[in-house]
């Protein structure tokens, strides 16, 4: 009986310090993460690029007026009930655009901040739902010999949670597609052809 007692203690204090160990192990990891995400950059830019076979002229416009972009806008057809709001100018600078939609959607403001026609339109955006963020996107066209090359970008900050959390999901891979989808979209609209986008 003796015998039997003095293995299941010696067992029991095995398995005490296995836990131990594997406790310290995850404490250690989870600093090691914590300290990997406080050194990541507080900022980020996304930034996608297409070119069109069509003059600025044509693709200012799909843009610059928020009642347009559901032709193209890769997030305006998620949600059929979503409720959109048009505010300001009705093209250009002063422009605004308030959505909320479903939970793939959410909710938030654009406002045109900057518009130089055929050129460039920079938007303050104000994410409301699923989440709290403010950002910055910009278009740029540039002129080229077989069209106009449309760049879309987006930058603003990272709070620690975002970095954090950017270590499993990145804004490239959050976003980046829908970026491109897109861009193709507006290509698709802007060369006559959104029937077969």
């Amino acid at each position: 009986m003796l015998r039997w007692s003095g293995a299941r203690t010696t067992i029991a204090r095995k398995m005490e310090a296995i836990i131990e160990t594997v406790l310290i192990l995850v404490a250690l990891l989870l600093v090691a993460i914590v300290v990997f995400a406080a050194t990541r950059p507080n900022k980020f830019r996304l930034q996608r690029s297409i070119v069109i076979a069509a003059p600025a002229e044509t693709i200012y416009p799909l843009i610059a007026d928020f009642r347009k972009w559901a032709l193209w806008s890769p997030w305006d057809n998620l949600d059929p009930e979503m409720k959109r709001t048009y505010e300001g100018a009705p093209i250009g600078l002063g422009a605004i655009y308030t959505y909320e939609g479903n939970k793939t959607v959410g909710a938030g403001r654009m406002e045109i901040v900057d518009a130089q026609p055929g050129r460039k339109i920079v938007a303050k955006l104000h994410f409301i739902k699923p989440f709290e963020a403010q950002n910055i996107a910009e278009f740029t066209l540039v002129q080229q010999s077989n069209g106009t090359e449309v760049t879309w970008a987006m930058h603003g900050p990272l709070t620690f949670m975002g970095r954090l959390m950017g270590i499993v999901l990145s804004m490239e891979r959050l976003v980046g597609g829908q970026f491109e989808q897109g861009l193709a979209n507006l290509k698709a609209v802007a060369e006559g052809r959104e029937g077969n986008a």
